[in-house]
């Protein structure tokens, strides 16, 4: 049984930063992608980050501030946070793909993935 479990979440004031975490556990990690979503209040799930072996992709209003990565051995995923803005606060949850070795749909789209954790909150004061 997959598991996901994020951390790393809080309070940060804006132009701050933040590294969120997620361990996997339950099947092979490395062959897996990841990604990392956010929902706001009243906002539909959006996407953020993924990650497929050594391959990114970002969403367009976070590139050049968050930035994926992995660490095969511990099997988890990271999402480091820059230059954070009030509009960044959400949930920030942490998705695995279902089929190893890519992306079976669209990197971008919640529905591509089949697992996901529970979410971390991260709030942004101005």
């Amino acid at each position: 049984q997959v598991q996901l479990v994020e951390s790393g979440g809080g309070l940060v004031q804006a132009g701050g930063s933040l590294r969120l975490s997620c361990a996997a556990s339950g099947r092979s990690f490395s062959v897996y992608a990841m990604g990392w979503f956010r929902q706001g209040p009243g906002k539909e799930r959006e996407f953020v980050a993924t990650i497929s072996d050594s391959i990114t992709f970002y969403g367009d209003s976070v590139k050049g501030r968050f930035t994926v990565s992995r660490d095969n051995a511990k099997n988890t995923v990271y999402l480091h946070m820059n230059s954070l803005k009030p509009e960044d606060a959400a949930v920030y949850y942490c998705a695995q793909e279902g089929s190893p070795y890519g992306y079976s749909g669209a990197h971008d789209l919640p529905g591509t993935y089949d697992f996901w954790g529970q979410g971390t909150q991260v709030t942004v004061s101005s």
